[in-house]
């Protein structure tokens, strides 16, 4: 799924050919304004026609200010080639299946100074990050199939109390409607292609078939 956009570089900083599989990647989450967000530390995968996916076992330690939690499951996320979001999925014992954050466009970076800690599973140097700015609505999938928006009020009381520009309310608004038709359409890749990347990851398995 895409839709016209403005130009940005190739891979949106990543370098051609992306990284290496299994090379630790923080996840980065901040909101309008600078402050912090949601933030951890995975293995990435690979990428596909759809874009980069990067995987956090169980035992990952996710934090934001003045909260932080040890993942208890697995889940792979996506920051696509083309679209403001990132996308999450998750195992089929979580209530949530696939969780949609609207987002400025993901950006991958090479980090200027090396976390020597590695993550929450000490898997060495990380040198890669891939961050975007949250803007706070989201699309839900359940397991049962019910399909939702969430946090459109925090989406509005937002717009004023971080000042949102016009363009990124806009931005929002759009990517949230496109995502959200594409995914009551069943399109890829929120229908089985995440999952496959998912199950694959937590087997210890290769790239999909089709990955690249």
């Amino acid at each position: 799924m895409s839709e016209p956009s403005t130009p940005h570089p190739p891979g949106r900083g990543m370098p051609p050919g992306g990284l290496a599989p299994g090379t630790p990647v923080a996840g980065r989450f901040t909101k309008w304004g600078g402050g912090r967000h949601w933030e951890w530390v995975g293995r990435y995968l690979g990428a596909d026609e759809h874009g980069h996916w990067w995987y956090a076992p169980a035992g990952t330690r996710c934090a934001r200010p003045g909260m932080e939690f040890v993942s208890t499951s697995s889940w792979v996320s996506l920051a696509p080639h083309e679209g403001a979001y990132a996308v999450g999925f998750y195992l089929a014992h979580r209530e949530v299946s696939v969780y949609v954050d609207m987002t400025t466009e993901p950006q991958w970076r090479r980090r200027d100074v090396v976390d020597a800690d590695g993550g929450a599973d000490g898997e060495g140097a990380v040198e890669w990050e891939v961050t975007m700015v949250d803007l706070d609505l989201d699309v839900v999938l359940t397991r049962d199939g019910h399909l939702f928006v969430d946090d459109e009020d925090e989406f509005a009381e937002h717009q004023v109390e971080l000042g949102y520009p016009a363009e990124i309310v806009a931005l929002a608004e759009r990517w949230r409607d496109l995502v959200l038709a594409s995914v009551a359409a069943g399109d890829e890749p929120f229908a089985s292609v995440g999952h496959a990347w998912l199950r694959r990851a937590d087997a210890g398995e290769s790239a999909p078939v089709g990955g690249r």
